[in-house]
């Protein structure tokens, strides 16, 4: 098995082209990818020449023999085919030329320098690639690394020097992917990619995918997705279509971009019709004038500048040629002056290609000035693409202009128009100079402009029926909206029949039909459930004790004398705790519930009965405990209760005790957050909750000894200002770019760093500049973490490792990466590089963000029960007892214990703890002073 360069190519643009090379399928043709071969051709012969021109004859060589390189006396060599046997395979290619450097000193090897030539202006990896292929092939011929290389490319035959060593790892790696590749009798998997376009298969491969209904048609779909839908068994765009199903579009994020749903673009096609998510805005307040560019982007060179100004046959075409690079000011001058005479202009474009000549354009020739209409038009460009992206789905594999206006029933003159016959068109005028070519390329953008128009117009048709859909008709009969689909099937379907005696028969025969109103007619027990059920629950039970109040003669509140007053008897319903036991204690209370005419206030009521209720505050302790300590549900909790103490609680009771106790403990939840701002450090964290019609944010802050949540809508970082304003102290963090917005020392969580190095290496096993990277890195925090072992987190022991930390930084600074990963590992740690061991100058301050993860888990507990159930206002509610909660965990304390002392410091409450014996017992009596009778 022979694989070549040109395999070597093929394989990193598409599989399947390599395979299908090597099988001899026919080849369909493309005239783009015809063009390049010749292209590469021309340019290998020109260069050549060049380079054989400029060598005496005695010291040049075409096509030498590969044997005996070492004794050869050539300086310069040319298409010198060497081979080399890597069992079970034989790598072998033709290398552009050569370049021999005698030794510099004896013991010495001569050294060989492979160059490549590529006609574009531009390189890619894949280029590099290929002379490292060459690289290591010379080097396995020789019998000793060749560890540089050259490319010589573009229309000014740039040099580019590689270091080839450096990415021999990866020709390797792609070399016994091909090994497998070929060794395969079958096809391997079809999927399309960018490189189709330029493939001299791609209207076979295309066919085949349409015959499948392959997945990779989707044009906007990336690899890591479809592999996600095939890991669920969907491998057709047809199956994707019924996967879809319509969401809220949560409050907070309206101004938000909408997510991209492919199974709703599969759902398009499947159905050909247009589909709405959201409400798409496209307002033309002026003349349209409608833009499109050709260049060439190999040389930055914009050559043509298409502008349709107006709608339909009254619309004015203008497009603005220039014949070499020195024109291009020219065309950008007449196009701003062509703006300037048109009233009120709203350019339209269709993609960031536009808008990258804007800033090109603006920054290389003059720019307009200010306050002028060409200014204005130009800073206000509407971009149809992303007026449509994730709003409009129309019944097409991708979002190109082409495929959509040609959905929309537009007729282009050419057979398969594309950007990439564009260029060979403009490349082969530049060669030529034919009238046709340039006639071609001006009818090409001016339809281009034309296609616009249409989709414009077609999407702000829609946007205005979507407003207005009762004065305006619906601009087709197949446009309809995402949210008027059925939601997600139940297991349990509802039966829905044309003839409606079957549905009434299908009513009938529900259990809760037929229990309710037939079962109980019949049976009498059944009956007297349902009474009993319906009954209203009411505490009853043994009265423990019984006090009796006075009058009281004057207001408590004024001091002054005058009230009014009743009698009232009420019955408190609390819990006793003992101290190996809870029971169910009732007292009834006969007291005057007066009135002060001097400041109108109502007096008089006991101060056991928690406000509203006839229950104790042992009752509420017990019930905040359940909900927020075991996660129970509400309805679970009040049943619970209702079980062991038969005290009557309802769940819209339950509701209302978690809402006054929030009330009551947003007191403490601020005492301990102003206790923590005032500390030397917080770790912070955020996560994500769902609740009823709406999504948003939970954020966690947390020391040592307290902990604190609180709800925003979203995740931006002005909850940090407002909330630990004046904080001086140190915060622990992830990565996450808000919190860098606040004014104060920062450490970033190492853990966070490790595990995202650890993936990084994991994806690039065999990358040994990132190895490199992350094994220093471990090695320096190995040796930290071992003194924090033994010494804890004092800073006398730690700021000894500050000198270790410069000096891998040091090293980074120095050490020359070539790897793109390993390049944006050290852009990473350069970036943080005063946030990463901030905590080796403070006393008490930890390297990782646990204590706000551990809280977050706690958190994620609660958010299991009462995710999707609930409300901001409600979960802002649980966040306040949630606080309090672990809070006296992190102090050691008991929740529940505080809950039923009364106590709102938890502070004062753990001090006071301290001081307590440990023989005291845990009991909660109910002394109040009055006359005791007995019952």
């Amino acid at each position: 098995m022979k694989i070549t360069p040109d395999l070597f190519a093929a394989f990193s643009k598409c599989p399947t082209k390599c395979w299908l090379l090597v099988a001899g399928e026919p080849r369909s043709g493309n005239a783009y990818a015809e063009w390049v071969k010749l292209q590469n051709t021309s340019y290998r012969v020109t260069a050549t020449e060049r380079f054989l021109s400029e060598t005496s004859v005695d010291k040049s060589a075409l096509s030498p023999s590969a044997e005996n390189l070492k004794a050869d006396k050539w300086y310069l060599a040319a298409s010198l085919v060497v081979q080399a046997q890597m069992n079970p395979y034989v790598l072998a290619s033709s290398i552009h030329a050569v370049e021999r450097v005698p030794s510099e000193g004896q013991g010495k090897p001569t050294q060989f320098i492979p160059i490549h030539f590529v006609f574009t202006n531009k390189l890619g990896k894949n280029e590099k690639l290929l002379l490292a292929l060459d690289a290591f092939i010379l080097s396995e011929t020789l019998g000793y690394e060749i560890s540089h290389g050259k490319i010589i490319h573009g229309d000014g035959h740039a040099i580019l020097k590689v270091k080839t060593s450096a990415i021999t790892d990866k020709v390797w790696k792609r070399v016994e992917n091909i090994a497998a590749l070929l060794s395969s009798p079958s096809l391997p998997d079809l999927v399309l990619n960018r490189h189709c376009a330029e493939s001299e298969f791609q209207t076979r491969c295309r066919q085949m995918a349409i015959e499948k209904d392959d997945l990779s048609l989707l044009a906007s779909m990336s690899e890591k997705e479809r592999k996600k839908l095939h890991s669920k068994g969907i491998f057709t765009v047809t199956q994707l279509s019924y996967t879809f199903r319509p969401r809220r579009r949560p409050k907070q994020l309206r101004d938000k971009r909408e997510k991209y749903h492919h199974s709703l673009k599969a759902l398009a096609i499947r159905e050909k019709k247009i589909y709405i998510v959201g409400s798409p805005e496209l307002k033309i307040e002026g003349t349209p004038v409608y833009l499109d560019v050709e260049g060439l982007p190999d040389r930055d060179f914009y050559y043509l500048i298409g502008v349709r100004i107006g709608n339909g046959e009254s619309a004015v075409q203008h497009s603005l040629w220039a014949d070499a690079v020195e024109d291009e000011r020219k065309i950008w001058r007449e196009f701003l002056d062509i703006l300037e005479t048109v009233e009120r202009p709203v350019l339209i474009h269709y993609g960031s290609y536009e808008t990258t000549f804007f800033k090109r354009m603006s920054e290389s020739y003059e720019s307009p000035p200010e306050g002028s209409v060409a200014v204005k038009s130009i800073t206000s460009a509407i971009n149809m693409l992303s007026v449509t992206f994730a709003h409009i789905y129309f019944p097409t594999y991708s979002n190109g202009l082409k495929e959509i206006a040609d959905w929309l029933g537009f007729k282009w003159s050419g057979l398969n128009p594309s950007g990439t016959q564009s260029i060979v068109w403009r490349r082969e005028w530049d060669k030529l100079g034919v009238a046709h070519l340039k006639q071609r390329l001006l009818i090409y953008n001016s339809e281009d402009c034309a296609g616009l128009e249409l989709i414009a117009n077609t999407v702000l048709r829609v946007c205005n029926y979507l407003v207005k859909p009762d004065s305006i008709s619906s601009p087709f009969p197949n446009v309809s909206h995402a949210d008027s689909l059925p939601s997600r099937e139940t297991m349990f379907p509802k039966f829905s029949s044309p003839i409606e005696a079957l549905e009434a028969i299908n009513k009938a025969a529900s259990w809760d039909y037929q229990r309710d109103r037939i079962y109980i007619r019949t049976d009498k027990q059944l009956k007297r459930n349902e009474m009993r059920r319906n009954s209203k629950v009411v505490p009853t039970g043994h009265i423990n004790r019984e006090y009796v109040f006075e009058r009281p003669r004057i207001c408590p509140y004024c001091g002054r004398t005058g009230e009014s007053a009743y009698k009232a008897t009420r019955i408190l319903y609390d819990l006793r705790f003992s101290r190996f036991g809870v029971r169910r204690w009732a007292v009834r209370y006969r007291f005057h519930y007066s009135y002060c005419h001097s400041c109108h206030r109502c007096f008089g009521k006991p101060k056991e009965f928690w406000e509203g209720t006839h229950y104790g505050r042992n009752v509420v302790a017990l019930l905040v405990f359940k909900v927020i300590e075991l996660c129970e549900s509400q309805r679970a909790a009040a049943q619970d209760m209702n079980t062991m103490f038969r005290l009557g609680i309802s769940d819209r009771q339950v509701y209302h005790l978690k809402v006054s106790a929030a009330k009551i403990f947003e007191e403490t939840r601020q005492s301990i957050l102003l206790h923590m701002v005032k500390g030397p450090m917080i770790h912070a964290d955020e996560t994500r909750i769902n609740l009823h019609g709406k999504s948003g944010y939970v954020w966690v802050f947390a020391t040592f000894c307290e902990v604190a949540y609180f709800y925003a809508e979203s995740r931006e970082g002005d909850i940090l200002q407002k909330l630990l304003s004046g904080f001086n102290g140190v915060l622990v963090s992830d990565f996450y770019a808000a919190y860098d917005s606040f004014p104060c020392p920062q450490q970033k969580c190492l853990i966070h760093l490790v595990r995202d190095l650890n993936d990084t290496l994991l994806d690039h096993a065999y990358d040994e500049e990132v190895k490199g990277i992350v094994t220093s890195f471990a090695e320096l925090l190995k040796i930290i973490v071992q003194t924090i072992d033994r010494r804890g987190l004092k800073r006398h022991f730690l700021r000894k490792h500050i000198v270790e930390v410069e000096r891998f930084y040091r090293k980074l600074s120095r050490t020359t990466y070539m790897s793109e990963t390993a390049l944006k590992c050290k852009e990473r740690f350069e970036k943080n590089r005063n946030k990463l061991f901030t905590f080796l100058n403070y006393d008490g301050v930890t390297w990782n963000n646990n204590n706000a993860e551990h809280a977050i888990k706690a958190f994620a507990r609660l958010r299991r029960a009462i995710e999707g159930l609930s409300t901001p206002k409600g979960i802002e509610e649980y966040l306040i007892l949630l606080s309090v909660c672990q809070t006296c965990k992190y102090m050691g304390v008991d929740f529940l214990d505080f809950l039923r002392s009364g106590e709102k410091d938890v502070h004062a409450f753990a001090e006071s703890r301290k001081r307590a014996s440990p023989l005291k017992t845990q009991q909660q009596l109910l002394v109040t002073p009055g006359t005791r009778l007995d019952v």
